[in-house]
């Protein structure tokens, strides 16, 4: 299966900078029925606006080490042309520093400057471009890779143009955004569009929640300002969705409300202190929501608890559906992340969570985030035996299958080695190498604890809920067995 391909928008390359604008504008062939009023309106252009913010945007180049040899770059082919041009010839060795090239923005008078980590990750040296002629050394404030934000201060700057924040949660799908960055090293290259979308996750990290535009975004782009249409500013030009490397009218920006927070963090110490709990969780299925008896799949369900976090302490246990945060509604696990996350390190949160079929409210102290935002745990337990009711084949865990599987120590339960086609198990998604470690809420220490649990679901007509490890963490799987009167 292709997988999209989604490249953040960064060049390795000097250039000069230059100006040039690309103005929205439309010609409508119209009848005199056609000419009826709409509702809707269009801005003749952003010249006024463009003038009033392009001295705030900047250009960034980072310097650092040589990197090893890379294969040359050409121009993008049409399909079924690149093999005519032959294999891609290695770039020579780089024998001086590796210079890349990016985009940024003033965000106060003594000289803050907002762009992307990526831009500027492992440089020894930033410089920021103020105009075609004009160069000033950048210090490294800091950075949060999991946004993608990083914030840089001019040295002995005052009076610089700047622009502020909009309000990104107010922002509506259709309405026209401009992106004014360095593309390519043209500098001042100014481009619009409309919000395609908002609230994208594009799988580039834990906290992804970006707003999705066609206004052109391309390599160079990125730490970029995308402004509305009063030059506000309401996301950070991040990464496009690029088949062929250039831009093809998807681009994504940090909205600014999440840039804003992270900017004020990294302002204060260089660093970003995030809420944790110290669970993975996972989404509720309809098997696993039909299992637990809830009536619909909102929720986040914790398949792990780290011991001593924040979680283990409030009496969180896997199993349990974080349905609430302080009376906020969790409808997934990215919700819940979220909510975590922006909780205050020390603070009480009250989190509402379903457990043995009943609602139920737990304090949890947050902690701060120690490195991912959800951290592992161990388990315990003992095991023997094979279970065919399920349709697979189990076995103990030996030293050498334990090595085999490469498992860590605390785990403990029934090794999954075959799954019969059209079988319960191969139809909850159980696989060979899957390690069973809980039935119904029991550590699995011998099969009869599997049956058991196959039974207890069978007779109350729900699915048997299972806790499995599977590629270095924990998730439930449900599994449903057919009534007695389809048997």
């Amino acid at each position: 299966m292709l997988r999209p391909k989604f490249t953040r928008t960064l060049i390795g390359t000097t250039c000069a900078l230059a100006l040039s604008a690309s103005l929205p504008g439309s010609v409508i062939a119209q009848d005199a029925q056609a000419s009826a009023p709409t509702g809707f309106s269009a801005p003749n252009d952003f010249s006024a606006m463009v003038q009033a913010k392009l001295p705030a945007v900047v250009g960034i180049m980072a310097t650092g080490p040589a990197s090893a040899p890379q294969p040359a770059q050409r121009p993008q082919m049409p399909p079924g042309l690149e093999d005519f041009f032959g294999q891609r010839a290695p770039t020579p060795p780089q024998n001086g520093p590796r210079q890349a090239l990016g985009s940024g923005f003033v965000i106060s008078q003594d000289g803050y400057v907002v762009t992307n980590n990526h831009v500027i990750e492992g440089a020894t040296q930033i410089e920021v471009m103020l105009g075609e002629d004009r160069r000033l050394p950048a210090d490294l404030i800091g950075t949060d890779p999991a946004t993608d934000i990083a914030l840089l201060k001019l040295r002995d700057a005052s009076d610089m143009p700047m622009v502020a924040w909009g309000d990104s949660r107010a922002l509506q799908i259709g309405e026209w955004v401009v992106a004014i960055g360095n593309p390519f090293g043209l500098g001042g290259t100014v481009t619009a569009g409309i919000i395609s979308a908002q609230s994208r996750n594009i799988n580039a990290g834990p906290y992804d929640d970006f707003i999705q535009t066609d206004a052109a975004i391309n390599s160079g782009n990125s730490g970029g300002p995308l402004f509305d249409a009063e030059g506000r500013v309401i996301g950070v030009n991040t990464a496009i969705f690029s088949p062929s490397g250039g831009n093809v009218g998807i681009g994504f920006a940090v909205p600014a409300h999440v840039a804003q927070r992270i900017v004020e963090d990294l302002k204060d110490d260089g660093q970003v202190a995030r809420g944790w709990l110290g669970v993975r969780i996972q989404p509720v299925s309809d098997a696993i929501a039909q299992a637990l008896g809830l009536p619909d799949t909102d929720g986040a369900l914790i398949n792990e608890v780290t011991q001593g976090g924040p979680a283990a302490k409030a009496g969180l246990q896997e199993g349990d559906v974080v349905l609430a945060v302080d009376g906020e509604t969790i409808e997934d696990p990215r919700d819940l992340v979220f909510a975590t996350a922006d909780e205050q390190i020390g603070a009480k949160a009250t989190l509402a969570v379903w457990r043995d079929g009943a609602r139920k409210d737990l304090s949890v102290t947050i902690g701060r985030q120690p490195g991912g935002p959800m951290e592992a745990a161990q388990p315990a337990g003992q095991p023997q035996g094979p279970e065919p009711q399920l349709g697979a084949s189990v076995t103990a865990l030996t030293p050498e299958l334990r090595a085999q599987l490469g498992l860590p120590d605390g785990v403990e339960g029934l090794a999954v080695m075959d799954v019969a086609s059209d079988s319960a198990a191969a139809e909850a998604g159980l696989g060979r190498g899957d390690v069973i470690v809980e039935a119904a809420g029991q550590p699995v220490r011998d099969a009869d604890v599997i049956r058991a649990a196959l039974e207890a679901a069978k007779e109350q007509d729900r699915p048997a809920l299972l806790r499995v490890f599977r590629d270095g963490s924990f998730r439930f799987v449900a599994v449903s067995l057919p009534s007695s009167d389809e048997e």
